[in-house]
């Protein structure tokens, strides 16, 4: 019998599953299988441990098994992310125990699949167009964007959808949507559409809304009529007011939706890179009120921490595992640069793995002299010219730039300009703020409250491409930031993938999971 763990945070383990019992055989294939929760943002570490069950317990459940009457054989651990980003995501292991000697013991070995538990890949992308909206302001147009909210028993509403904000028009077309049948479960099922005047502070004025299903949806679409909205009168609340604005669905369509996994099982990968800050601002770093200052006792500052979290997962999705690494606001040979190569070399910026650019920033402290400003265009535009590569030479590569910086930006419109270009490429951009300053213009350049960064020219950015947060909450004891600074990846991932078409690329050999 296999059994199944999860090793958490403080060591302890935390069981997810056992095996049958496989009678009599020195090579056993279980068909037991075990259900966690993938996670892109964390490193889940797994243990399976397999016992000899004695022939006087092999009619009781497994479950009712006591291990400690049991012959334990070995165990073998991984994470599960090295599992997934395999072809097959199959992984071989080394079986060990330690005998009473403390001497490793090799006991064969066990072989892990993974599948990605998915219902249904069936997708409905749709195209709305409102007419005839009733404005919200009174000196300028609405801003209006669309809310999908599932009504679920007892009433319930759940958004599971929003479109973007359209500026200053009153029927207004929206890139379409798509709406998986995971996310309403039933094309029957009542679905409630809001139509919102988009507002800065968050406070968006409703300025109707209707319920339909999505099979309602389709037959506006097939008849090519509009649907009128509602809104709570003002005289009675318990009264809907029927509107002049209307709801049109000018584009209805099947589509099979590809989860992130069935990406990297075929063989995508994810390109980490890093960008560090060397201003001023950060202090001299030989003294301890530095947040570059490199404690002799092992403790990781600020930078060294961000640095080893967010590379520590990325790297298990990035096979050859050479990471661009660059500094900014420095001054080499008694000129400031705000790109340049963080292992010293003049041509090559490449370092290996996690550890590589950990002793390249150490190294760079030496010969680096903290200036300033604050400048992020460069480092963002040389990302993206990597990133622009590899859609040049057709690689299956989706770049991520991490930018660690204490300060506030200089050059916030050509920040804005580089990121408005770089939203067409593979690339995304995680941002941690180190230290105590104000770091309002960080939050800016995130997309998360739903209006698109837009360039001097009045050009919009195709999608959100920048995650922000600041590190002073990791030390806060809150729930990990650097979690929440990763969680959007792979949606980020997924909405490039899908706005150009890109599929994974199954054989015979590798089918989908199911």
């Amino acid at each position: 019998m296999a059994i199944g763990y999860v090793k958490k945070y403080n060591g302890t383990l935390e069981e997810i599953g056992r095996t049958e019992v496989v009678m009599n055989s020195l090579n056993p294939v279980w068909i037991g299988k075990f259900m966690i929760a993938y996670h892109f943002e964390t490193i889940q570490p797994l243990l399976f441990r397999v016992y000899d069950i004695d022939t006087k317990y092999h009619k009781l459940p497994v479950k009712s098994l006591k291990l400690e009457e049991q012959e334990y054989l070995g165990e073998a651990s991984c994470f599960l992310s090295e599992i997934v980003t395999k072809h097959n995501k199959s992984l071989t292991l080394n079986l060990q125990r330690i005998d009473g000697h403390g001497v490793t013991i090799d006991r064969g070995s066990i072989s892990v699949h993974a599948e990605e538990a998915i219902s249904s890949r069936q997708a409905f992308e749709m195209i709305f167009r409102c007419t005839q909206l009733k404005s919200t302001d009174l000196f300028s147009k609405s801003d209006p964007f669309l809310r999908i909210s599932k009504i679920v028993e007892g009433g319930n509403i759940i958004p599971i959808c929003k479109t973007e904000a359209v500026k200053n028009d009153l029927n207004p077309t929206w890139k379409p949507v798509c709406l998986t049948t995971q996310q309403f479960e039933n094309k029957d099922n009542p679905l409630l559409v809001e139509c919102f005047d988009f507002d800065s502070s968050g406070n968006h004025a409703l300025i109707g809304k209707l319920q339909k299903s999505v099979a309602d949806l389709e037959i506006l679409y097939q008849e090519k009529v509009g649907v009128n909205f509602l809104k709570p009168s003002s005289v009675r609340h318990d009264h809907m007011k029927t509107l002049k604005g209307q709801l049109y669905v000018d584009g209805f369509r099947e589509k099979m939706i590809y989860s992130f996994l069935d990406y990297i099982s075929s063989g995508f990968e994810l390109n980490f890179m890093v960008a560090v800050d060397f201003t001023a601002s950060n202090r001299n770093p030989r003294l301890p009120d530095s947040l570059h200052y490199v404690d002799p006792s092992g403790r990781l500052n600020a930078y060294q921490q961000a640095i080893f979290e967010v590379g520590e997962v990325i790297q298990f999705y990035d096979s050859d595992k050479k990471f661009p690494a660059w500094g900014f606001g420095g001054r080499i040979d008694g000129v400031v640069s705000h790109c340049f190569n963080l292992n010293g070399s003049p041509s090559e910026s490449e370092v290996y793995g996690v550890n590589g650019v950990m002793s390249a920033y150490s190294t760079a402290l030496h010969r680096v002299a903290l200036a300033g400003p604050t400048l992020f265009g460069q480092v963002i535009t040389k990302a993206a010219q990597i990133a622009s590569q590899s859609v040049s030479y057709n690689q299956k590569k989706y770049s991520v730039l991490l930018i660690i910086t204490d300060g506030v930006l200089t050059d916030l419109q050509e920040t804005k300009n580089a990121l408005v270009k770089a939203s067409d490429l593979p690339l995304s951009i995680l941002i941690i703020g180190v230290g105590g300053a104000d770091f309002k213009e960080m939050e800016i350049l995130d997309g998360d409250n739903g209006k698109r960064l837009e360039s001097s020219t009045g050009r919009v950015a195709t999608r959100d491409i920048v995650q922000f947060v600041p590190m002073r909450e990791v030390h806060g004891g809150q729930i990990s930031i650097i979690q929440a600074l990763l969680q959007e990846l792979p949606g980020q991932f997924l909405t490039y993938m899908r706005s150009r078409n890109i599929v994974p690329l199954f054989n015979e050999e590798h089918p989908p999971a199911t």
